[in-house]
């Protein structure tokens, strides 16, 4: 990697749209706004004149679009920004006099989440560089990197080059990028907590496949007696780049609250009509699998929507399935008529939003629930620890949700 630049403060710099990388186009100006601590986006006049909207609350028309909160960015430009753990890498990697969320979207680099980039320069794509992804080889030397950020010890150049601070758009976990086979891997990195989470993040992704929902390609690798795991990307395709947005910005766009009832009924809008109630089918099915695998960190950043050629979307695979191991009872965001409150019989007062009769909606759940009941099995041949399934099956199994999965289950 040549030495990085000199980097000068600047107040405002371009947002670039890369679905062909070959061929990058100009978006807009971004700028800093509300004293420094937002950023809003002025589309380009050629942008405006072949472009589409980035989001529903960023329509193609002239003026400065500003954030409808403090410290984010207009629409789906906040999605290109990096996650807390980017956030934290650029605090360590990057001397910077300022690190406003302008110098965050910059410092994301060009492997950022997504199809958007951020230069200087309106004439000339020109993202912050960054070395070559690193191989397999490179995957016990990277987790020393992660080790040291996390101790917050000193990080030499070279082996500064190994992590990547943009690759998603939600969390604090270790993250990097991984070459396999050709093709770049998200991967996450343990943070040294008690579980294997990266182990069960495998088997929880695959058990949610024989559960009939669509995921993300995930690897187990094995970092000394723990484990790494990789995501394959979903917002890349070959050499091209995807347009993505989160449910949290898709649904705040259109105005609505944040919960699974408002983002089944965004697809209607959103997504192609032939497409419709398979994908609502499947945001329903989604939602069981992770009531019934105490997944409770189901925000609104870990549902994402993808943009397809005819420039309507569909829901990303699913990703960031993981146990959440604490039995709150509690969803992170709406699952029916009681609020949050992680049911199944919660989630089906809310069926008709999903287009399902009761008895179709009754009938995935017991598809679900048949499958998540041989969660033990399926864990123990992905390699988890017996001290791990212990600990999970005391909410998995707990009253709750062993109740809940035997009231359905065949």
């Amino acid at each position: 990697m040549a030495d990085r630049p000199i980097y000068t403060p600047q107040d405002s710099m371009h947002l670039w749209g890369l679905a062909d990388p070959a061929r990058p186009r100009w978006v807009g100006e971004l700028s800093l706004v509300a004293n420094a601590r937002s950023v809003g986006l002025q589309y380009g006049d050629s942008w405006l004149a072949e472009g589409f909207a980035l989001s529903e609350d960023l329509p193609l028309r002239p003026g400065l679009y500003l954030p409808r909160d403090k410290d984010c960015a207009a629409g789906a430009v906040d999605d290109a920004r990096p996650d807390r753990w980017g956030e934290r890498v650029i605090r360590k990697f990057e001397r910077s006099p300022r690190l406003s969320l302008l110098e965050y979207l910059y410092f994301a680099g060009d492997d950022r989440y997504g199809g958007l980039g951020v230069s200087l320069r309106a004439d000339v794509y020109e993202p912050w560089p960054s070395a070559p992804i690193p191989g397999l080889g490179s995957l016990d030397q990277m987790a020393e990197v992660v080790r040291k950020v996390l101790a917050n010890e000193p990080v030499d150049e070279v082996q500064q080059r190994l992590l990547r601070p943009g690759v998603s758009m939600g969390g604090a976990r270790p993250k990097s990028l991984l070459m396999i086979d050709g093709e770049p891997w998200l991967v996450k990195f343990s943070e040294g907590e008690d579980l294997d989470t990266e182990l069960l993040e495998h088997a929880t992704m695959t058990l949610a496949a024989r559960c009939g929902i669509r995921v993300a390609g995930t690897r187990a690798l094995r970092v000394g007696d723990r484990h790494a795991v990789a995501v394959k990307r979903f917002d890349r395709i070959g050499h091209e780049r995807v347009h993505a947005q989160s449910a949290n910005v898709a649904l705040r766009a259109a105005g609505e609250d944040l919960g699974y009832p408002q983002l089944a009924q965004l697809l209607r809008r959103l997504a192609p009509a032939d497409a419709i109630a398979a994908q609502q089918q499947e945001l329903f099915r989604r939602l069981v699998f992770n009531i019934l695998v105490d997944n409770t960190d189901d925000h609104e950043k870990n549902h994402a929507l993808l943009r397809q050629a005819d420039g309507r979307y569909l829901l990303s695979p699913a990703f960031d399935m993981v146990p959440s191991a604490q039995g709150l009872g509690y969803q992170a965001i709406e699952v029916g008529e009681r609020g949050t409150e992680s049911s199944i019989d919660n989630a089906l007062t809310r069926a008709s939003s999903y287009g399902l009769k009761k008895d179709v909606a009754r009938a995935i759940a017991r598809e679900v629930a048949s499958a998540v009941d041989g969660w033990q099995a399926h864990f123990r041949d992905a390699g988890v620890r017996d001290e791990d399934l212990a600990i999970l099956s005391q909410y998995i199994d707990g009253e709750n949700l062993r109740s809940q999965r035997r009231a359905f289950a065949r």
